[in-house]
């Protein structure tokens, strides 16, 4: 399973220590890029003709297909596209995109603010968010953060249908209406001990100093919490709000109605050098990233890590179907 913000208990030492990368050493798995020609709403949209753009993406199926669409859409605007998709750990896409070898990416608001830049509190709000950084990101790294997308994967509890119906709940608020002993929770073990992952939602939400018996937590790899979920190993069950697995196993996501979670809204960012010389990247992009909702993403990753179907297929079907390309 992804971790969409790239968290990882090492990703500031893993960033200082990464050897300098090549993009021959980088380890994607990137193929052929589909034939397309712009159609629709980018019918006008400007030549890229001859522009050599490399993208490179994290190697979790959503961020994946991001990658191959902004690959297929550049490569229809006449760009010279290299695909470097699907590198394998965050911390080395990071570097990768510091250092060159990949002039643009998809990347998470609250990856950005909380993990590369090293703030400890988000910023609230999608766009307070968004303009925190790009212009953190601009200032010290050379990086130019596009218009986000709607979309916002970030973290959720969700439980089943049947839980709904017993309990009566829908947002995260009404989980104190759940008997103590049945307060059971799926989690993944870097946020289970994070400060801004359980245990702060705890405090946010009411439910610290034993409101959640210890031994009702149990601990699980990230992909095995959507199928105990929706078995019943526990009501609550931490998600990512965009994963298709919510939509074919029919949980429902509990509003954050205190608005706890970090807004992870997904931002094309592009090498400022590279934006500079080539600024009609925004212009093809921007409305293919207008129309990345959140349920958008939960079907077509549904189309990946359900229904098993390649990530570039997935990405041109949906362009086509948006009248994007033809």
């Amino acid at each position: 399973m992804h971790r969409p913000r790239g968290i990882l208990a090492s990703a500031g030492i893993a960033l200082m220590l990464a050897p300098v990368l090549t993009a021959c050493g980088l380890g994607t798995a990137g193929g052929p890029v589909p034939e397309a020609t712009l159609a629709g709403d980018l019918a006008d949209a400007p030549s890229l003709e001859g522009a050599p753009i490399a993208i490179g993406s994290k190697n979790f199926s959503e961020n994946v297909l991001l990658g191959k669409m902004a690959l297929i859409v550049l490569k229809a605007a006449g760009a010279d596209v290299e695909d470097l998709t699907n590198i394998p750990g965050s911390a080395a896409a990071r570097q990768a995109h510091l250092q060159g070898d990949i002039d643009a990416m998809w990347e998470y608001t609250g990856t950005g603010w909380l993990v590369y830049l090293g703030n400890e509190k988000p910023v609230q709000g999608k766009e307070e968010q968004y303009e925190a950084v790009r212009e953190a990101d601009l200032e010290a790294n050379e990086l130019v953060w596009l218009p986000p997308a709607p979309m916002n994967n970030t973290y959720a509890f969700a439980i089943t249908q049947e839980s709904k119906k017993k309990y009566g709940i829908s947002t995260m608020s009404e989980i104190k209406k759940v008997p103590r002993a049945e307060r059971t929770f799926c989690l993944e073990s870097e946020f289970a001990n994070r400060a801004d992952g359980f245990p702060g939602a705890l405090k946010t939400y009411d439910l610290a100093d034993g409101a959640v018996p210890r031994d009702n937590v149990q601990i699980y790899q990230t992909g095995a919490i959507y199928d105990a979920t929706a078995s019943g190993e526990c009501v609550f069950g931490e998600v990512f709000t965009t994963d298709g697995r919510i939509v074919a196993l029919d949980l429902e996501v509990l509003e954050d109605d205190r608005s706890y979670f970090p807004n992870y809204n997904v931002s094309l960012v592009v090498r400022e050098e590279t934006e500079a010389e080539y600024p009609e990247i925004q212009d093809v992009m921007g409305p293919v990233t207008e129309k990345l909702t959140d349920e958008v993403m939960l079907e077509l990753n549904a189309e990946i890590d359900v229904d098993g179907r390649e990530p570039e297929d997935v990405a041109l079907d949906w362009l086509r179907s948006e009248g994007f390309v033809e």
